[in-house]
């Protein structure tokens, strides 16, 4: 089934993929935030949740969908008589990156293959805004808005087996945040001292929609924060 600009198709017996037409950008994550408040707000009682990637929405239902011709019909219908987008407000989350090459595993990878000066790598990487365009691949993953194009780099040919949780990484043009020790594939930069997911809480610290920025700090500075976090006596700066 198509639209002007999405196709809507089953996923399996319980979600429907509403795969939409453009570009991969950042200023299409208000379209697709804004779709999965409605299709929330109109089926409280039938749907899970509503995931969303980079320009696709996943409707999970409670149960097996029952006449799922109708379902795909109602969504489309839902879609296609839009009103205009609200203005979505969205934080600013100030995330502190130590750069240091104790945690910067491919700095030095970077600034061969790139022609850049070490220093230039945390400077161009932490001088962007960044938007979250999605949560994913692990609780708490952030996949960000495109890096300056002189930090586009390849992803590994062979991931590492793992890497330590608050690893920051580039993989071609995009950057995003380890939020657990695991296998990685991406180039990392350097490492944050904050917990991106609460495993208790099973929160979040970013979500889609958030927009952040690196904020450049030490290795003294790192610790510092790191043991103020060990304590919950750190507060992320949000704006």
């Amino acid at each position: 089934m198509r639209g002007e600009d999405f196709t809507i198709s089953i996923y399996n017996k319980h979600s429907i993929l509403i795969q939409f037409h453009f570009e991969i950008d950042e200023n299409n994550v208000d379209l697709l935030l804004f779709y999965k408040r409605i299709i929330l707000e109109k089926y409280p009682q039938l749907i899970l949740q509503v995931i969303n990637t980079y320009n696709s929405l996943l409707v999970i239902y409670v149960t097996t969908i029952n006449k799922i011709y109708r379902q795909k019909e109602s969504l489309k219908s839902l879609i296609l008589n839009r009103q205009s987008i609200p203005d979505i407000q969205s934080r600013i989350l100030e995330i502190p990156v130590c750069y240091h090459e104790e945690f910067g595993l491919d700095l030095d990878l970077i600034s061969k293959e790139n022609n850049l000066e070490i220093s230039d790598i945390s400077k161009l990487h932490s001088a962007k805004k960044y938007r979250v365009f999605f949560i994913g691949f692990l609780p708490g993953f952030p996949y960000l808005s495109h890096v300056d194009s002189r930090l586009e780099i390849n992803r590994k040919k062979e991931p590492r087996a793992a890497i330590e949780k608050g690893s920051v990484g580039i993989a071609g043009l995009q950057t995003g945040i380890y939020p657990e020790s695991s296998p990685a594939g991406w180039q990392i930069i350097g490492r944050t001292p904050l917990q991106l997911f609460d495993e208790v809480k099973r929160q979040s610290l970013l979500k889609a929609g958030d927009y952040l920025k690196f904020k450049p700090i030490d290795k003294k500075q790192f610790e510092e924060i790191e043991e103020r976090v060990f304590h919950d006596a750190y507060t992320v700066k949000i704006k």
